[in-house]
């Protein structure tokens, strides 16, 4: 490996820092710190945190995290989106649905995916229940006066109620600090919805990665990974999350993805 003067190899990460956007104070202070660190014989602490701003819908973002496993690092995704839940006692709509992810590699397995949105069903299940003209269930969404409410109709003009109450309301408040905050982009409530043409929601993505060589080591970290993973399989009614997404996906592969007529016909249209 060559061998980089101190003072060359902190003006070119800072630099580097300033051309992908940073201020002058953070790229100095990242780049001093960046560099101590290889400096010190511990390159392993330039683990990294990347923001998008100004963006659109991330689709699901476990799978954006993948590549980051495959590299043997724990990533660890936020996003936040179109407004869709209250702030906690309120009656209107300020955070998105929020998703988080999280992706953990394995000795010898595929890496085990945490991915979920933090609303208690998604608004495509309310549409379709007002499409077919039937009730939803109770504690699915709020109407715009903020209560609880069984008629689809109200709530795709109200809120979607959050997982767990109001701790589902405070991770999507911290989900929506980290990813307009961090970003600089756009509030749930000043993004356009997903759903209108022409739309620019302008929301903000995280993602973090981590290297276990960092911390316990990698080799302490899959041994614990895969001790916890026997504990829970033990019980025979456990399944391991993103488990069966892998195994559709796989199945997809080889014969093919499964997708409604009339979607299939939109998309060819589109596509002609």
């Amino acid at each position: 490996m060559p061998l980089v003067p101190i003072s060359e190899l902190t003006a070119l990460a800072a630099r580097a820092l300033r051309l992908a956007g940073a201020c002058d104070a953070v790229a100095d202070a990242a780049a001093a710190a960046l560099v101590d660190a290889d400096a010190s014989g511990i390159p392993t602490h330039g683990i990294a945190f990347a923001g998008v701003t100004s963006s659109h819908h991330a689709g699901a973002v476990g799978d954006h995290l993948r590549p980051i496993a495959a590299a043997g690092m724990v990533a660890l995704g936020f996003t936040n989106s179109p407004a869709a839940i209250n702030a906690w006692g309120g009656k209107c709509a300020l955070f998105g649905t929020n998703p988080v992810a999280a992706c953990f590699p394995r000795l010898n397995d595929q890496p085990l995916v945490i991915d979920l949105s933090l609303i208690e069903v998604v608004r495509g299940k309310i549409m379709l229940h007002a499409d077919q003209g039937q009730p939803i269930p109770l504690g699915w969404a709020l109407d715009r006066a903020g209560n609880p409410s069984t008629d689809p109709k109200a709530a795709l003009t109200g809120s979607l109620a959050p997982i767990g109450g109001a701790k589902g309301a405070m991770l999507a408040l911290a989900v929506e600090l980290i990813c307009y905050a961090l970003t600089g982009a756009a509030f749930g409530f000043e993004s356009d919805s997903y759903f209108e043409p022409g739309g620019n929601p302008r929301i903000g993505h995280a993602l973090l990665a981590i290297d276990p060589a960092a911390l316990a080591g990698r080799d302490t970290y899959l041994a614990r990974v895969e001790a916890l993973i026997d504990v829970m399989l033990t019980d025979d009614a456990v399944r391991l999350p993103g488990a069966r997404r892998h195994a559709s996906a796989v199945h997809a592969r080889s014969e093919g993805a499964s997708i409604p007529a009339a979607s299939y016909a939109q998309i060819v249209q589109l596509a002609s």
